[in-house]
């Protein structure tokens, strides 16, 4: 039986009006299909991409998790960098070889582009342990340009090649003869990317894992063969011919169903995840639930709690629910305010944040640990983040956010903020809550108190 991987590419479309928790809870969908490898794009701006594939890397432990390096060195380096805390990083190395793409897009004859490959593959290897060549436009190529590729990127180094239909000019058939001949004789890991322009990607694809490709890239709501297409078509054929996959197919079409409504939420310029609300989680709690009930409800929404913080936990659900009914969010804010109540390790000692339209905003955040204060100074896409950013480079470390709230709790211009934040480490759920007539204030007291809860945690265990 014929394993073949699947390689991910939906993080790649570039689908600039996803937020980064909407590519967060992708990526999650994309591991709990068991895709073998999530792929992310080239990194842009250095400061958010990286935090995004770290943040990812966090709790992607079972898919590899793949960056493309770009064209250069320095890209190359970047990438190896923001995979530093990956289970299981790759680096992609992704070059054109028609000679269109050689010629206006990295401005090379054919005798520089393979010299280069060879250069760039050697490179990242150096960084990372799994390095992918993808030949771009490969069924464009001089064949014995390809070969060579495939070769000389083998030589160097790479632990997988992709050869890419991108003009999706070849019919099922030709493909995946070409990708046979490219496989005979040949030890290396041969995958296929096709385009769906012809409706022919999957097609393409199946025949060229016939012929010994091991890799077929797919995507959601992409321009590449459809990852719920491709993978019922192993499901409903591959006993007959041999080829499997290790997909999750008892989740596939609810999940992908998921990663196809935030995508169909971002392109709409609209607020496509919202998974912590009442209607989300299905959360909806009175004052005749019961404690089991209630803490059955914190377990869904993430949360590990003692047998004491349940019974905190389910003493002011009742207080609350005497007055009102309570969903995820009443819960959560609850979970927030009595679980896990810990002396603080850290102590917020003073901030200043600097904003406008017309600056970067920053955060100068200074805490107090041991009565040894600490200064952290930050640059970030807002306020929030600025601190948030300034934070982590007190704490030495990054947490991933796996949730942030704002809301008014009482009225008028002087009205009282309150914050919630909710930390991911290590697969568990902490969050923190902060009040103050400064919303920024509040998000940070809000963040440290998730902070202290994992601290405290980590030292007592």
């Amino acid at each position: 039986m014929n394993r073949i991987r699947i390689a991910d590419t939906t993080l790649c479309s570039g689908n600039g009006t996803l937020t980064f928790k909407e590519k967060i809870e992708i990526a999650r969908q994309l591991e709990r299909l068991n895709v073998d490898c999530i792929e992310l794009p080239e990194i842009q701006n250095a400061r958010t991409d990286t935090l995004l594939i770290r943040t990812v890397s966090s709790f992607v432990k079972e898919s590899a998790l793949s960056v493309c390096a770009g064209m250069t060195k320095e890209s190359i380096e970047l990438a190896a960098a923001a995979l530093s805390g990956c289970a299981k990083p790759r680096i992609r190395i992704e070059l054109p070889l028609s000679s269109v793409g050689m010629e206006y897009l990295c401005h090379k004859k054919p005798g520089a582009m393979i010299e280069w490959i060879g250069e760039a593959v050697r490179f990242a290897k150096t960084l990372c342990a799994d390095v992918e060549f993808c030949a771009l436009d490969a069924t464009r190529a001089e064949r014995e340009l390809l070969e060579r590729a495939i070769e000389v990127a083998t030589e160097a180094g790479a632990d997988a090649v992709t050869v890419c239909d991108d003009a999706s000019q070849m019919l099922p058939d030709d493909f995946s003869a070409l990708i046979g001949a490219l496989c005979k004789d040949r030890a290396q890991s041969i995958g296929v990317r096709c385009s769906d322009k012809n409706g022919m990607a999957c097609a393409n694809a199946i025949l060229a894992a016939r012929c010994g490709a091991t890799t077929v890239k797919t995507a959601v709501g992409g321009e590449i063969a459809p990852l719920d297409v491709f993978a019922s078509l192993v499901q409903n054929c591959g006993e007959r011919y041999g080829i499997s996959t290790r997909m999750n197919l008892t989740e596939l079409h609810r999940n992908v169903g998921q990663i196809s409504w935030i995508l169909s939420g971002a392109k709409n310029d609209k607020n496509a995840v919202s998974l912590s609300s009442a209607d989300a989680e299905g959360i909806h709690l009175d004052a005749k639930d019961d404690e089991q009930t209630v803490c059955a409800a914190a377990a869904k929404l993430g949360y590990d709690l003692s047998e004491e913080d349940c019974a905190h936990v389910y003493e002011e659900f009742l207080r609350v629910a005497a007055k009102k009914n309570v969903g995820a969010k009443d819960l959560e804010a609850i979970i927030a305010s009595v679980a896990l109540q810990v002396p603080p390790t850290y102590r917020l000692v003073s901030y200043v944040i600097n904003n406008g339209n017309i600056i970067s905003a920053s955060a100068q955040i200074t805490l107090e640990k041991d009565g040894a204060p600490t200064t952290g100074v930050c640059i970030g896409d807002g306020p929030i983040d600025a601190a948030f950013l300034a934070l982590e480079q007190i704490l030495g470390q990054h947490y991933e956010l796996d949730d942030f709230q704002i809301q008014s709790v009482t009225e008028g211009k002087e009205a009282m903020g309150s914050a919630l934040v909710k930390l991911r480490f290590e697969g568990k759920l902490y969050s923190g809550n902060g009040i103050s007539t400064d919303i920024i204030g509040a998000a940070i007291r809000a963040y440290l108190n998730a902070v202290n809860k994992i601290v405290y945690e980590e030292v007592a265990g």
